[in-house]
C-alpha cells in the first residue's frame, strides 16, 4: 500500500486529492495548522474524514515538517497549502509569501534529510505567468507574476526546480490555473457570484459587489484537476506541467449567465466597486494544456460552463 501525504488536506484540492488517493487504494495521512480547530468541512462533504489520518504540522517550521515527514514515511507528498487568495495576499503580504515559499523549502529539505526516495507534487499556479499579453501560457512561458500570492508561488517553483537538480529529489510542479468546485471558499469570485446570485433570487435585496468585471481566466472542475496531481507523480521523470481548459472567460460574462439562469437581469443587481479591485491585476489569463495532454492523457472535460452549472445546481439544492 503507497503512503501519501497531503499537506493541506483541509482545503478544496486537499480534499478531493484525499479521496481520489484513498480510492487509489493510498493511506493517506493530511496535515493541518492545528487539527483540533480545523472544521474538515470538505472532507466531511465527500464522507471521508474518518479514512485520512489528521496530524497537526506547522508548514513554516521546520521541526514539525520533519518530524511529520518522518514518522509517516511518505512515498509520495502533495504540498497543497498555504494562502492561497490573490487578494488577500495583497493585505498581507508577507505571510503569503513566507507561507507559500518557507514550506515548501522546508519539505524539500526535510526530503533531503531523510535520505529517502519520497516524489514531492507542489502547486504552483498559472498566475506566476502574468497575462503573457493575452497568448495562452505553456510549461515555456516566462513568470512575470502580478501579485505576492504570484511572488511566492514562482520563488516555490524555482526551489523546486533547485532541489531536483542539486539532490535528485523527484520534485515536481503542477502548474494549475483556476479550478473550482461545490466546497470551494466562498471568498472565492465564482462562489461569492452563485451563492449571491441564489440568494437574490429568493428575496434577498442585497447587491452583488464585484471589482473588475472585465478580467477573464481559465476556469475549470477541481475535481478532475487533481487526477492529474497523481498523473504528475506517476510520470517516468520529475517535470512540470501547465493544467488548464485552454478557454478563458470573462467574470462579467459568468455573472451574466448565472442571473439569466435565474430569470434575473444581472445590471439590476451588480455594483463595480473600487474596493475589490486589485493594485495590479491579470485582464486575461489562459493556460496551454498540450503537453499535459500529449504526455499524460489527459484534458479537462468540464469548461467554466459546466463549472456554473454544477456550482449553481449545489446551492439551489442546499439553499432550500
Amino acid at each position: 500500500m503507497k503512503k501519501a501525504l497531503i499537506c493541506g488536506v483541509s482545503g478544496q484540492d486537499g480534499s478531493y486529492l484525499a479521496k481520489f488517493l484513498l480510492n487509489k487504494g493510498y493511506s493517506v495521512t493530511g496535515t493541518s495548522r492545528d487539527i483540533e480547530s480545523n472544521s474538515f468541512s470538505g472532507l466531511i462533504y465527500l464522507g471521508i474524514k474518518e479514512d485520512v489520518n489528521l496530524v497537526s504540522m506547522s508548514m513554516t517550521n521546520f521541526k514539525s515538517v520533519l518530524e511529520v515527514v518522518e514518522s509517516c514515511k511518505p512515498d509520495e507528498i502533495y504540498h497543497l497549502s498555504g494562502q492561497s487568495s490573490v487578494s488577500m495576499s495583497f493585505d498581507f503580504p508577507i505571510e503569503t509569501i513566507e507561507s507559500i515559499n518557507n514550506s515548501v523549502l522546508n519539505l524539500l529539505e526535510a526530503i533531503r534529510f531523510s535520505k529517502k526516495k519520497i516524489k514531492l507534487y507542489n502547486a504552483s499556479s498559472g498566475d506566476c505567468f502574468g497575462g503573457n499579453n493575452g497568448n495562452p501560457c505553456n510549461e515555456n512561458t516566462a513568470f512575470d507574476p502580478k501579485s505576492p500570492y504570484a511572488v511566492g508561488k514562482a520563488a516555490a517553483f524555482w526551489a523546486v526546480e533547485n532541489y531536483k537538480v542539486a539532490y535528485d529529489i523527484f520534485a515536481c510542479n503542477g502548474i494549475l490555473f483556476n479550478h473550482e468546485s461545490v466546497i470551494r471558499s466562498d471568498r472565492f469570485v465564482l462562489k461569492k457570484i452563485i451563492k449571491t446570485a441564489v440568494r437574490i433570487s429568493k428575496g434577498s435585496e442585497e447587491k452583488l459587489i464585484l471589482g473588475d468585471l472585465s478580467i477573464c481566466r481559465d476556469w475549470g472542475w477541481a475535481p478532475e484537476y487533481v487526477e492529474v496531481m497523481w498523473k504528475i507523480m506517476q510520470h517516468k521523470e520529475p517535470e512540470n506541467f501547465v493544467v488548464a481548459t485552454g478557454k478563458s472567460e470573462s467574470l462579467k460574462n459568468f455573472a451574466l449567465k448565472v442571473f439569466d439562469k435565474l430569470n434575473l437581469n444581472l445590471e439590476n443587481h451588480i455594483i463595480s466597486s473600487n474596493e475589490f479591485k486589485r493594485p495590479t491585476d491579470i485582464k486575461i489569463s489562459y493556460g496551454d494544456p498540450s503537453k499535459v495532454k500529449k504526455l499524460l492523457n489527459w484534458e479537462a472535460k468540464y469548461d467554466v460552463n459546466d463549472v456554473l452549472n454544477l456550482m449553481l445546481e449545489h446551492e439551489n439544492k442546499i439553499s432550500n
